[in-house]
């Protein structure tokens, strides 16, 4: 597929996907505001999400793809559904495992990303009761990654790009129709995670079983492509880790001020995720599959050359992009959240912290591109 026709496609169907999303900020914006209750909730769905990023979306898709790339060029169709196989079995098994230690740990894990919590015994309480309602999404969402990685090996880019779309829908659908059902209301949005993370699995299960790429529970680690998707799976993290790492440095500082602060955070970092998915997400998407092929066959001088275009790309869109978003800050703000429980103070707190966020964005998208290169 072309690589321009095939970044139109995945950004133009990440595009509709970040514009539910917006819908669902402005739902849960409208409905709740900037509040105890949102701190709470954006607290517990931070941590899964985290890992989302970290491992999902990062240090996994980054290990994964490469090594499944290889092997679909390599080898015979029936070693690389072994390495499906073994990698989906040991993937499942160990998101079993996160996913109970998390929810048992949850006081734990929220002490540790929220301290300031610690001094509200009814803001503490109601994070931890949401952080074990979301954690199970990182379970989910890791499932979809791997599922999303063996469709963009084999060229199927629309499915994995519009799937988040799931989650949107889920936030949506709950906040307006089902709030009233749950005491407190912000407890729909836990259960929204969950229900969002598991439809965004089951869309993809019906694809994967047409191209015959289903994963059989077949533990083996002795197989030579397991072993190295775990190798590379540290660097990788290690690359994709820092940004992540002072978002939640932030959420720990932010705990210890007024209510509202982590909100304001949240929907700051909402609005620097359009242009960064729409630009860096859908980037990396099509270009690490044909990255990890150009290694395969050691053509080095493609390689350079798909990676030098990826990255002038990165460049001509960001940061116009980063300078729009800094100028326009406080009108963006106001005309997508300023409505309902979403008072001016809220609007205007979040410009702040959506004009400090902006001066990243080049660097967020390039991490997105770079990282998958190494």
């Amino acid at each position: 597929m072309n690589l321009l026709r095939a970044l139109a496609t995945v950004s133009s169907l990440t595009l509709v996907s970040r514009i539910l999303g917006y819908l669902r900020d402005f739902i849960i914006a409208r409905a709740f505001g900037a509040s105890l209750a949102t701190d709470a909730f954006f607290v517990a769905f931070r941590i899964p999400n985290l890992l989302r990023r970290l491992f999902a979306e990062g240090a996994f898709s980054q290990a994964f793809v490469p090594v499944l790339a290889e092997h679909k060029n390599r080898t015979s169709p029936e070693e690389t559904r072994r390495l499906v196989d073994g990698v989906g079995t040991l993937l499942f098994l160990a998101l079993v495992a996160v996913a109970a230690l998390g929810m048992a740990a949850a006081p734990i894990i929220v002490y540790i990303s929220a301290p300031g919590f610690a001094a509200d015994t009814v803001k503490f309480g109601l994070t931890v009761t949401m952080l074990r309602i979301t954690f199970p999404y990182i379970a989910f969402i890791s499932l979809v990654a791997f599922a999303a990685g063996i469709l963009n090996t084999w060229n199927r880019f629309s499915l994995p790009a519009i799937t988040p779309a799931m989650l949107n829908i889920a936030f949506i659908v709950g906040a307006l129709f089902f709030a009233d059902y749950f005491d407190p209301p912000i407890l729909v949005l836990a259960w929204a995670v969950f229900v969002g993370g598991a439809l965004q699995l089951i869309l993809q299960i019906p694809t994967l079983a047409r191209l015959g790429l289903l994963p059989r529970p077949r533990l083996n680690w002795s197989h030579p492509g397991v072993r190295r998707m775990l190798k590379l799976m540290a660097p990788a993290a290690f690359g994709v880790s820092i940004s992540q790492v002072s978002l939640l440095i932030n959420t720990i500082f932010a705990s210890f001020l007024v209510s509202g602060s982590v909100s304001w955070l949240y929907y700051a970092d909402r609005l620097m995720e359009f242009p960064a998915g729409v630009l860096g997400v859908a980037l990396g998407s099509i270009l690490l599959p044909s990255l990890s092929k150009y290694h395969a066959d050691a053509r080095h001088a493609e390689y350079g050359e798909l990676l030098d275009w990826g990255l002038r790309l990165a460049f001509l869109l960001a940061v116009p992009s980063a300078v729009a978003l800094a100028v326009l800050a406080l009108p963006l703000v106001a005309t997508l959240f300023h409505y309902g429980r979403f008072s001016a103070e809220d609007a205007w707190m979040t410009r702040q912290a959506l004009v400090a966020y902006s001066v990243g964005l080049l660097g967020m998208i390039l991490v997105k591109i770079l990282a998958p290169g190494f």
